[in-house]
């Protein structure tokens, strides 16, 4: 499947960089990234070797796509920064590293990850509530990961601490070819 209008020019995902998933989930970042290249969209993404991060960058790298990272200083020394990148972008701090991801995509797309993941997700989501973007966010509920975090954000809504339906500022998908044929249709 390949993006059909090319509206899509640059795919922003936030993911985990730990190893020590499942390895269904760095077969669903490989995934990304291999339709990514394939579509010729390039992949923007948080800079590391490890994890899905480097599961997504490495797929799409082996297929001829471009990848970007965007690693903040304080984490180069923590996670080895992908080799093999199409560009790398070295940021003083992690606000500046989500203001960089941000300015370089098109769309946004949330895979499995921990509390990096959950910071860059509810960031972009808050930048797109108060209009400092109106690009979509496609959250990725595969294996029912992202459940919990769901069933609180209804409740925050149910109990009025969300002014807006989180429907309204994301959509959820529960497998990567729904999210592939989103990405074609736009």
């Amino acid at each position: 499947m390949s993006v059909q209008n090319n509206a899509v020019q640059a795919l922003c995902v936030f993911c985990a960089s730990s190893d020590r998933v499942d390895e269904k989930y760095k077969k669903l970042a490989e995934e990304l990234g291999q339709f990514c290249a394939h579509a010729q969209i390039r992949l923007v993404y948080g800079g590391a070797q490890e994890g899905l991060m480097g599961a997504a960058a490495t797929a799409a790298l082996e297929r001829g796509g471009d990848v970007i990272g965007v690693m903040p200083e304080i984490l180069s020394s923590r996670e080895r920064a992908h080799q093999n990148l199409t560009e790398l972008h070295v940021t003083a701090d992690m606000h500046q590293r989500q203001q960089k991801m941000a300015d370089l995509a098109d769309v946004f797309v949330i895979l499995p990850g921990g509390l990096g993941t959950l910071a860059e997700f509810f960031e972009i989501v808050t930048w797109k509530q108060i209009g400092l973007h109106q690009k979509p966010v496609l959250l990725l509920n595969a294996f029912g990961f992202w459940d919990s975090l769901l069933q609180g954000l209804d409740q925050a809504r149910e109990e009025g601490f969300l002014y807006d339906d989180p429907g309204a500022l994301f959509k959820i998908f529960d497998n990567l070819n729904d999210i592939k044929g989103f990405l074609s249709s736009i």
